[in-house]
């Protein structure tokens, strides 16, 4: 096989990476591991910040890119010790709209823009049905304009020649094969959240034994990279913690087909009916894995494991003992006084920027096999299938003052368990440093020849801190490194 461009990975960063060299001429192959496209993208909440977008005029908002870049550095900024590669920030602020508006050329919808905190003005754009509304677009947009996309292709070695990367070695179907590229290799392989080498090296052996959101992010690029001398900008920093597990079937929101006709209708629709009715929509995306607000364990629910057995202070930002307990789950115990109390504002389980508020009536309607109830310790125990003395000793042990502190005891039933609940790590930042161009840097911080990343495996320095950079992020990225690799003069013949 031979192409001009070579894309690593058939996520968003991927696609749009491939879109971008397919628009300026270039012949793409992309090579995605996975049987099908989609990433971590495709696991997401699905929001992209964005300013200047047609949906921002249409509601009348005055934004701008610098707004943009100088709230990204408000998001950033309980991380001052850190490298935050202003550089790349702005590139991400001033192209993102172009982003938003080419997902809409291709037929992506929107719900939004919506507020959250620390953005000044509501930016945040919603993908409708789902995230995976994203993949969907944007591979009918790729295989229109003549992308061509293998998967099952997992890419395990970089080739080079004369100090250039030349094309990628792949296996597929149990055999070792190759493709060449005339101009360019672009590394979209996502991040090494699932790589429990990496996540030990760099982070800790608790967050190594941490499952994550997309298991398939193994660090491919990364790891090719860093044979050819590239390294790794902020390496030990990771976003995770604590959520619900999905239900066992995606809910019929999930299902809605997405295409643009149906989401235009779906979109004014949310505009226009009141909340009230439009709730149960809402809800259905709300409670599907979200994170319980550590609030909850703040004001007297605690954290236990399938043995009834309390392993942790669950006020902690991240309970890096939950990895341990048996299959790696925990359930949420509190009192009927706390239940009655999260019924109402502001005392919510869940919450998605911009979009709703999620209260324990909520999940007993949508995830009733997330909850569960008993009048006594010992009725609640026999229906988790836990030992009712062991969880009795539980919240007797808890009780005493010496072990809650300032924390409310657990008090009269009925009792309420919400889970199970698992540690995710939904993302990994360190990513490959590059320049501007995307450009994968090596010794001296030189350009690797003809070698790019992008998104999570290019971040360069970059925090995403906040709802909606790091899609923002993969889009833009991918789609500039592509423009940039098409453009190189092809390899001649001579080089090899």
């Amino acid at each position: 096989m031979d192409a001009d461009v070579v894309v690593v990975g058939g996520g968003s960063t991927g696609l749009a990476a491939a879109i971008g060299a397919a628009a300026k001429g270039a012949r793409v192959v992309l090579l995605e591991k996975n049987p099908q496209l989609g990433g971590t993208s495709a696991r997401s909440i699905g929001t992209i910040a964005a300013t200047q977008t047609a949906d921002q005029r249409r509601e009348g908002i005055v934004d701008s890119a610098d707004a943009h870049f100088e709230d990204m550095g408000r998001f950033s900024q309980h991380h001052a010790d850190r490298p935050d590669n202003a550089v790349l920030a702005r590139v991400l602020a001033d192209n993102v709209p172009e982003s938003v508006r080419l997902l809409s050329e291709w037929g992506a919808v929107f719900l939004g823009p919506l507020d959250e905190h620390l953005h000044r003005k509501p930016r945040l754009h919603q993908i409708m049905p789902s995230s995976t509304a994203y993949i969907y677009h944007a591979e009918r947009h790729a295989r229109k304009i003549g992308v061509e996309i293998v998967t099952e292709a997992r890419v395990n070695k970089l080739l080079t020649a004369n100090g250039e990367v030349t094309g990628v070695e792949f296996e597929r179907d149990g055999k070792a094969q190759s493709v060449t590229a005339a101009r360019g290799v672009i590394l979209a392989s996502g991040d090494y959240a699932a790589d429990p080498g990496f996540k030990a090296q760099f982070i800790s052996e608790a967050v190594a034994a941490t499952e994550a959101v997309n298991p398939t992010n193994t660090g491919d690029g990364h790891r090719m990279a860093l044979a050819l001398g590239a390294r790794i900008i902020n390496p030990d920093m990771y976003g995770g913690g604590m959520r619900f597990v999905r239900p066992a079937k995606p809910g019929w929101q999930s299902r809605l087909p997405p295409w643009q006709w149906l989401m235009r209708v779906a979109s004014v629709m949310l505009r226009r009916t009141p909340r009230s009715l439009m709730r149960p929509f809402i809800m259905g995306f709300m409670t599907t894995v979200m994170v319980p607000e550590r609030k909850l364990f703040q004001e007297g629910a605690i954290l236990i494991n399938s043995k009834g057995e309390r392993f942790a202070d669950e006020t902690q930002r991240m309970v890096f003992e939950l990895a341990l307990q048996p299959d790696g789950a925990g359930y949420i115990l509190f009192d009927d006084s706390l239940a009655q109390k999260y019924t109402r504002w502001p005392h919510f389980i869940s919450t998605a920027p911009g979009i709703a508020f999620a209260y324990l009536r909520d999940y007993q309607k949508t995830r009733p096999d997330l909850y569960h109830r008993g009048d006594t310790l010992a009725v609640l125990a026999r229906s988790l299938g836990m030992d009712a003395a062991a969880l009795q000793l539980t919240v007797d042990r808890y009780n005493t003052a010496a072990v809650r502190g300032d924390r409310p005891a657990i008090g009269q039933g009925p009792y309420h368990v919400l889970g199970p609940v698992k540690n995710y790590i939904n993302y990994t930042d360190g990513g490959l440093a590059v320049n501007t161009g995307l450009q994968v840097l090596g010794k001296g911080d030189a350009p690797i020849p003809r070698l790019y990343a992008a998104g999570a495996t290019g971040q360069g320095g970059l925090l995403l801190k906040g709802h909606g950079n790091h899609l923002g992020w993969g889009f833009t990225s991918g789609r500039l490194a592509g423009h940039y690799a098409a453009q190189l003069a092809p390899r001649s013949s001579t080089q090899g």
